[in-house]
């Protein structure tokens, strides 16, 4: 036995009475309580097991043809966020039977103010649907062809190996040359064979695939979407920041004669963590010299320089404001 539903009233009959009761044309609801007219051809098999989610399914299905507007024809993000608001309210109301006169109407009067934006909008949606079927469709032929074209590459590198190993053995039957030799030689020319083929098949499967996916590219453009924006590539991490350290003021030697580093560089306790001793002697001189370039006298002096310009605009300031002060008192 096979229930069916109506989607006037979302209630459940078998095939036999939807058969016996509604075949000879439109006939109420037998559920009691329900006075609905229903028709035969509008009955079809429940697809959800629950009959609110199926019926929801159908509202936002309805409510969604009609207002088919998309984020592009609105001016700022926030009028497309209201018109989503407006659309989910309707669609509440038509769930839970609240105001539903009202909605109908405000449905119906939307539909008629809006048939020209509807339809093309509907027709949008129809050309992008049809694109990305033709683009997947596309893709599984191109994955049909890159099978096909494995399989016959490996037949023919197979034909190859056999053809390439059938001359080997008639010439070492033919030729007093060494046997190595022949074999060696055989090998390079069956190589060479199987390179040129390969190249010449990943040019042909380069220029198919650019045919289908020139063939597969939309007839139309959508206005209003955003760039997309690439990610940056993650940078080589640089503990120094960018800053170079320019030894200036010494040049490093490649060695420095010390007893501890001769033994540095021989000892496996000291090289087994992986210490260098051209690292330690960089890391040494630097901070032997890194004080060379500063000179305190000329730093304190500027700082001094700075603080009396900096005390004389404030006493200019405070100056100012009893001048000011004094005259209006005056007044």
């Amino acid at each position: 036995m096979r229930f069916l539903v109506n989607p006037e009233c979302y209630h459940k009959m078998c095939e036999s009475c939807v058969d016996r009761i509604f075949s000879q044309g439109p006939a109420p609801c037998p559920v009691a309580g329900c006075a609905r007219t229903l028709r035969k051809q509008r009955f079809r098999k429940q697809t959800f097991e629950d009959l609110q989610i199926e019926r929801e399914v159908d509202v936002r299905r309805r409510v969604a043809a009609t207002f088919n507007r998309r984020e592009s024809e609105f001016q700022t993000l926030r009028d497309y966020n209201n018109y989503l608001e407006e659309v989910e309210t309707l669609t509440f109301n038509l769930l839970y039977n609240i105001d539903v006169a009202i909605t109908e109407a405000k449905l119906a009067s939307y539909a008629k103010q809006n048939a020209a934006d509807i339809a093309n909008n509907k027709a949008l949606s129809a050309q992008e649907s049809a694109s990305t079927e033709a683009r997947m469709a596309a893709q599984k032929e191109q994955a049909r062809l890159r099978r096909e074209a494995a399989r016959i590459e490996e037949e023919e590198e197979r034909r190859e190996r056999e053809e390439g190993r059938r001359e080997i053995i008639e010439k070492i039957a033919h030729s007093t040359d060494d046997p190595d030799k022949i074999v060696r030689e055989g090998q390079k020319v069956v190589l060479k064979k199987s390179t040129a083929r390969r190249n010449a098949a990943d040019r042909l499967r380069a220029q198919d695939a650019a045919s289908v996916d020139n063939a597969s590219a939309p007839l139309f453009q959508i206005a209003g979407l955003r760039p997309i924006t690439q990610p940056q590539l993650e940078q080589v991490y640089d503990p120094f920041g960018g800053y170079v350290v320019k030894p200036s003021y010494f040049e490093l030697q490649p060695s420095y004669a010390h007893p501890w580093l001769e033994k540095a560089k021989t000892d496996p306790q000291i090289l087994a963590g992986g210490y260098d001793v051209g690292e330690y002697c960089a890391r040494t001189m630097m901070e032997a010299c890194a004080g060379l370039g500063v000179f305190v006298e000329e730093e304190v002096a500027r700082r001094e320089r700075a603080a009396d310009a900096d005390l004389g605009t404030q006493s200019a300031a405070i100056a100012g404001g009893e001048g000011g002060g004094s005259g209006s008192d005056v007044l």
